[in-house]
């Protein structure tokens, strides 16, 4: 057995949704929950397949986000997951109804933070093991901390 570290390489202004599913239709019906979510946003699919020619199967409606979801499936190599890059919506616009797209069996992470992704490697294949999503946390927030973050909130829209 062995463990590799496998650096997501994400688009630039693209956030990422890395989830593991279970059937080779999974590209197309995250697909239509994608579009029927956040009809305007630009998205690229990768799942890996774990049976069969094992192959990364692509959907998505942004050739450069779909190219980058395949490469770095690729290099992640885990049987039966998946990876989006989203522009133009966030993770929480989907997220919902990608969790309950049928095939779906777990997300991993939904986030716009550098990503690493830990895959064990054995005779049989690859498993994704855990993510390390951003950096460590470095202190707890003070008042003034609270205050920038519900005025972020805010300013993004997220709240009134």
């Amino acid at each position: 057995m062995e463990i590799q570290t496998v650096k997501i390489d994400i688009p630039s202004g693209a956030n990422l949704i890395l989830g593991q599913s279970h059937f080779i239709k999974t590209v197309e019906d995250l697909y239509e929950a994608i579009v029927n979510t956040v009809p305007g946003a630009k998205f690229g699919i990768a799942f890996c397949e774990a049976s069969g020619p094992c192959l990364v199967r692509c959907e998505g409606n942004d050739p450069e986000l779909k190219k980058a979801a395949a490469e770095n499936a690729l290099r992640i190599g885990a049987g039966h997951s998946f990876l989006i890059f989203l522009k133009e919506a966030y993770p929480i616009n989907v997220l919902n109804a990608i969790k309950s797209t049928p095939e779906v069996c777990g997300i991993y992470c939904a986030t716009s933070n550098p990503v690493e992704v830990l895959v064990v490697k054995t005779e049989m294949g690859k498993a994704i093991i855990g993510v390390v999503d951003g950096a460590s946390a470095k202190g707890i927030e003070t008042q003034k901390d609270v205050e920038e973050r519900k005025e972020f909130l805010r300013k993004i829209g997220y709240k009134f």
